[in-house]
């Protein structure tokens, strides 16, 4: 079988291009532009479903309350869950270090900024 050299392949392409009267660049950015808008798509698309299985799979997890809200907090801002918010704080206060404590209490705090700023908007 006969394979076609890059030269070949680039020669095919810019012969398609010009066929059809579009400009080389005008046609790779459209190629560019819906490919990179499909792909996108496609992986928000995996990101929601994957969210969707792991919330609830998380009290599954045999995790420090540290990383079960690390988690948590990923979650809420991956999908803009608002709803996690109640469980964000109930592992935030069975953190043991008060510093990792007081930082996960802020980073509720901001996330409930987040949430009620977007309201008002």
């Amino acid at each position: 079988m006969f394979n076609k050299t890059d030269d070949q392949n680039d020669n095919d392409q810019a012969n398609l291009i010009t066929n059809n009267d579009i400009a080389p660049d005008e046609s790779i950015a459209m190629v560019a532009n819906n490919t990179d808008s499909d792909n996108t798509d496609q992986l928000l698309d995996i990101k929601q479903q994957a969210l969707l299985e792991l919330s609830p799979l998380v009290d599954h997890l045999d995790q420090a309350p540290e990383e079960k809200f690390r988690i948590i907090m990923m979650m809420i801002q991956a999908s803009d869950n608002k709803n996690l918010i109640r469980e964000a704080f109930s592992i935030a206060k069975n953190i043991s270090d008060d510093k990792v404590r007081a930082e996960a209490l802020l980073n509720i705090v901001n996330e409930i900024n987040y949430f009620t700023q977007k309201n008002i908007d």
